[in-house]
C-alpha cells in the first residue's frame, strides 16, 4: 500500500517536473504575446472614471477567465481531432485585430487636424460597450496565445498538455490584469504618498512628495502611451500571423525586417476590411 502511494507520488512528481520545462519552453514562446496582450488590454481598460476603473477591470478579468474556460476544452479538442481548423482560427483571430489597428491609425490620420489648438473630448463610449469590446479583444488574444502554447507542447502527454496550456492561460489573464489595476491606480498611489508626506521626517516628506507628484504626473502619459503600443501591438500580432502561415505574404514582405514586414501586413489587411466593412454598411443603408 505504502509502496504504492509513493509509486503515485513519484509518478506525479515527474509529471509535474515535465510540466515545468515545457512551461518554460511555452513561456519563451508567448512572452512577446503576453507583452502585447497587456498593452492592448491596459489601452482596453483605461479611460473610465477613478471610482469605475476597478470595478471595471474586474469585469473584464471575469470575462477574461470566462474567455479562456471556452477556449482551452475547444483547443485542445480541435488539436486532437481537428488539427487543420487552427490555423484558419488564428487567421480570423489576426484579421479581427489588425481591422481594429488600422482602424485606430485611420481615424487617428483622418482626424488628427481638428479641433486643432483646442483640447480635445474623448469619444464617450458606454461602460457595457467598453467592456465588452474588451471582452471580445482578449477572446482574440486568448486564441492565439493558448495556440501557440499548444503548438509548443505538441507531442507531449495529454495531461502535461493540460498543465502547461492551462498555466500559461492562468499567467495571461492574473500577471495582465493584475499590472493593469497597479497601473490605473497609480494616481491614487501618487495622492496617498502626498497626503502621508506630513507625517515623515524631513528627508522622508522630500521623497513621497517627489514620488507622489511623479506617479500623479505620470499616469496620463502611461495612459497615452498604452493607447499608442496597443495600437501597434495589433498590429503586429494580427500581421505576424498573416506573414507566419500566408507564404505569399511571407515572401512578398521577406525583405523587409519582420517587424516592418508585420506591421505592414497587419495595416494593409486592417484597413482593406474597414474600407470593405465601410462599403457594405454603404449600400446597406442607401437600399434601406
Amino acid at each position: 500500500m505504502a509502496i504504492g502511494i509513493l509509486a503515485i507520488l513519484d509518478d506525479i512528481a515527474m509529471l509535474l517536473d515535465d510540466a515545468a520545462v515545457m512551461g518554460k519552453v511555452a513561456a519563451k514562446k508567448t512572452a512577446a504575446l503576453l507583452g502585447d496582450d497587456l498593452a492592448v488590454n491596459a489601452e482596453k481598460a483605461t479611460g473610465f472614471h477613478a471610482s469605475r476603473e476597478l470595478p471595471v477591470i474586474w469585469a473584464i478579468t471575469k470575462g477574461s477567465i470566462l474567455n479562456k474556460i471556452i477556449i482551452l476544452p475547444c483547443a485542445l479538442l480541435l488539436n486532437t481531432y481537428l488539427p487543420w481548423m487552427l490555423v484558419p482560427i488564428l487567421l480570423v483571430g489576426g484579421s479581427y485585430l489588425s481591422y481594429e489597428g488600422a482602424e485606430h491609425v485611420i481615424h487617428w490620420l483622418l482626424h488628427r487636424n481638428e479641433n486643432k489648438g483646442e483640447e480635445r473630448k474623448p469619444a464617450k463610449i458606454s461602460e457595457p460597450a467598453k467592456i465588452k469590446s474588451a471582452i471580445r479583444t482578449d477572446f482574440i488574444l486568448s486564441i492565439e496565445i493558448v495556440v501557440i502554447t499548444l503548438a509548443a507542447v505538441m507531442g507531449q502527454p495529454l495531461a502535461i498538455q493540460l498543465i502547461v496550456v492551462s498555466g500559461i492561460a492562468l499567467l495571461a489573464t492574473a500577471g495582465v490584469y493584475g499590472l493593469v489595476a497597479l497601473i490605473v491606480r497609480m494616481d491614487d498611489m501618487g495622492f496617498y504618498l502626498l497626503d502621508r508626506a506630513d507625517q515623515a521626517s524631513e528627508f522622508g516628506k522630500k521623497v513621497s512628495k517627489l514620488m507622489g507628484n511623479g506617479l500623479v504626473a505620470l499616469l496620463p502619459k502611461i495612459v497615452k502611451l498604452l493607447s499608442i503600443v496597443g495600437t501597434i501591438a495589433m498590429l503586429l500580432v494580427g500581421g505576424g500571423i498573416v506573414v507566419h502561415y500566408i507564404d505569399a505574404v511571407h515572401h512578398a514582405l521577406e525583405a523587409l525586417p519582420s517587424v516592418v514586414a508585420d506591421l505592414t501586413a497587419g495595416f494593409i489587411l486592417g484597413s482593406f476590411i474597414l474600407i470593405t466593412k465601410n462599403i457594405v454598411e454603404r449600400f446597406r443603408s442607401q437600399a434601406s
